[in-house]
């Protein structure tokens, strides 16, 4: 890329140096802003852009228009002034339907068959791109350089917002070219990415200032401040579409219209960023598979769009075609349904996840938000709540995204009624009347019901179900779905009253599949101590402590009757923990389902407690290989019976490794880190110690 340098510059003694640096810089910017591919560090750009700087600083009369330390923001402005459009900025005819889109085509088809210019089956041909979510804005170089950006205002008239437009990164202040044309006029849109507006109102709530409700307000915001300072701190993005006026008097090569594809391509080549360059189908097959195919990636996109944008790819069709009112015969906007609307809150109330979680809810006079008819929204957790202020009576903003659950984005507070009150989170659980606690540090309540909540039952029964817990073969989440959803289980301990008649029966369920379930549960009735309290699905109690507990305090009368205090005494074992197992064992039905779960025949041996003196006792321990008489689960429990904590890998804090036939990669690491490695036997002899 070469710069345009004036005359003034020649007896300069930094000239060169300058005109290096901005190329350079120039070709950065574009690599990080554009093209998403920087190639250099951030701190590498900053040692150019400060040389630059200080060049200028100590040499004013180098500084240029299309120098990037022009980018930061000047004097706040006491105005912006109106600029006349060279060439309208137009708007688009909308289509929100299959129909619409087959009517549109057929009718450029039947016009430009009655003009000759294509044929009777010939398809036309359309170049397509998002619909950008921001504002549109028309930029002016002149030789090359940016000198006028304007909004669209009325489409005839507009606003001037060089100023605030300079400090946009993505837009070239000079075009990629060493001849380019006498003006050139670049349409596209300003908006603000998706990161950078979370970025933005994080540190809104930081400085205790209100957030934005959408990426389109604060990039509307953004580009109307009349400090362009604010507007440089906002991280605006742009992309371009079109062009306005072009001379193309002064280029090497001419820039050419013959296709709006041809355009977006040069556009491109110039420096200035596009959607894509691969933009061009055929007929309303093509027109509407490119609708769903932007559909279905919209929220994976970077930044907010509404919709799509076919416009016939022949400029002289276009040409031949014309305007109709504001607007062009041969293009149109396929929106997409609308992501956020406005409605009014009924009420508010709370719902009980499978976990336990307490959920704010807000109850919506019903409004179609996103193609879908929405008459609930979520307001996620107390903290969310309090900062959105959001209240019975209030009119709001909800948001849907794709299949993300609905959301009240914002209160519209010029629309509050009088007399409201802010709402407080319930301190007993709606389902099940157990107390909600919300422990320090935590977003969410939740409710302490466990196993006895209705809410979470399916959740409670398979975490008891599972493999790690009770291990009852033939019950999968489906299943248990089924059981509950027909009445036949409520706590875990009905699953043992289950009779073959009753599971044979349901639908989808042959004989075979009743009969290896009820001899998973016989089967799963003998377990060991550890695996039954961690099947009981304690909050924050998980393998680890499970063990720890049963290791501990030998069977289960002594964990359920342990105070706070004592249950510190247990490693791993914090307060948060502590509480946690106090709350659950007090809980008087917590104990009715384990008492039932005994009776119907739940059986482990008691526990040795672990003796602080042996010598596995706070050791870690890894086993590998096959060991010629005990399986790695007999083998594990002894050892976290006698103390030890078995790991899986091999590290310079493991203490023994007890190794068996193929014992692999693990023994070889624990004999270059010099680790006591134990045969079965040795094993054995030790526990026996």
């Amino acid at each position: 890329m070469t710069s345009h340098t004036p005359d003034l510059f020649s007896n300069a003694p930094d000239v060169a140096r300058v005109r290096t640096l901005r190329e350079e810089l120039a070709l950065h910017n574009e690599a990080y802003y554009v093209n998403d591919a920087p190639q250099i560090s951030d701190a590498q750009y900053d040692v150019l852009f400060n040389e630059l700087l200080s060049i200028e600083e100590n040499h004013p009369e180098l500084i240029t228009p299309d120098s990037p330390t022009q980018r930061v923001g000047g004097a706040p402005l006491d105005g912006f002034h109106k600029v006349q459009h060279a060439m309208p900025m137009l708007s688009l005819a909308n289509a929100f339907s299959k129909e619409d889109i087959d009517a549109f085509d057929e009718r450029m088809r039947n016009e430009l068959r009655a003009k000759n210019l294509i044929t009777e089956n010939e398809s036309i041909q359309y170049a397509v791109e998002v619909k950008f979510d921001g504002l549109a804005i028309s930029l002016r170089y002149e030789h090359g350089v940016l000198v006028q950006a304007a909004t669209r205002g009325d489409g005839q008239e507009g606003e001037d917002v060089t100023a605030n437009v300079r400090t946009i990164r993505s837009i070239p202040l000079r075009l990629n070219t060493a001849h380019p044309p006498a003006v050139l006029e670049v349409r596209g849109e300003v908006l603000m990415k998706r990161a950078d507006f979370e970025t933005l109102n994080i540190n809104q709530l930081d400085k205790g200032e209100k957030p934005f409700a959408n990426p389109r307000n604060a990039a509307a915001g953004g580009l109307r401040q009349l400090d362009s300072k604010i507007t440089a701190a906002r991280r605006l993005s742009f992309y371009s579409y079109g062009v306005g006026v072009v001379d193309n008097a002064g280029a090497l090569q001419a820039f050419t219209q013959t296709s709006f594809h041809e355009v977006v391509v040069q556009l491109a080549q110039l420096g200035l960023p596009v959607y894509s360059v691969d933009n061009v189908v055929l007929g309303a097959a093509g027109l509407l598979d490119f609708y769903q195919r932007i559909l279905q990636t919209r929220d994976g996109l970077a930044f907010d769009i509404d919709g799509v944008v076919y416009k016939i790819n022949n400029t002289a069709q276009q040409t031949v075609l014309g305007f109709v009112s504001r607007s062009p015969r041969w293009a149109i906007a396929h929106k997409f349904p609308a992501q956020e609307m406005t409605t009014t809150v009924l009420d508010i109330d709370v719902q009980v996840g499978r976990t336990g979680a307490i959920t704010p809810v807000a109850r919506l006079a019903p409004v179609e938000v996103g193609g879908v008819v929405v008459s609930n929204a979520t307001l996620h957790n107390i903290d969310e709540l309090t900062r959105k202020d959001v209240r019975v009576g209030d009119t709001v903003v909800v948001r849907r995204a794709g299949d993300v659950i609905p959301e009240v984005v914002m209160v519209i507070l010029e629309k509050r009624p009088e007399h409201t009150h802010t709402f407080s989170m319930p301190t007993m659980c709606p389902e099940c009347d157990s107390p909600v606690v919300r422990e320090e540090g935590e977003s969410a309540a939740r409710c302490t019901g466990g196993m006895v909540c209705p809410a979470q039952v399916k959740q409670s029964l398979w975490h008891f179900a599972q493999r790690r817990a009770m291990n009852i073969d033939g019950l999968g989440e489906k299943l248990i779905d089924q059981l509950v959803d027909v009445g036949l289980i409520r706590t875990p301990d009905d699953l043992y009253r289950l009779q073959f008649e009753q599971i044979s029966g349901l639908e989808r369920m042959a004989e075979k599949s009743a009969q290896n379930l009820i001899d998973g549960l016989q089967k799963s009735k003998s377990t060991t101590l550890a695996k039954f309290i961690y099947a009981l699905g304690i909050r924050h109690v998980g393998e680890a402590t499970a063990k720890s507990l049963a290791t501990s305090f030998g069977d289960l009368p002594a964990v359920q009757n342990a105070t706070a205090e004592e249950l510190l005494m247990v490693e791993d074992i914090g307060p948060v923990v502590a509480e946690s197992i106090v709350r659950f064992f007090q809980d008087l039905r917590h104990r009715t389902v384990i008492n039932g779960l005994i009776e119907c025949g739940v059986n482990w041996a008691t526990v040795e407690r672990v003796l602080s003196s042996g010598i596995f006792s706070g050791k870690t321990v890894v086993l590998t290989g096959t060991l010629p008489t005990l399986g790695r689960d007999e083998a594990k429990a002894l050892l976290e019976a006698a103390g030890a904590k078995v790991a899986g890998s091999v590290s310079s804090k493991t203490d023994f490794v007890v190794a068996g036939e193929a014992a692999g990669s693990k023994l070889e690491k624990a004999q270059a880190l010099s680790v006591r490695v134990l045969d079965e036997a040795e094993m054995l002899a030790l526990l026996n110690e």
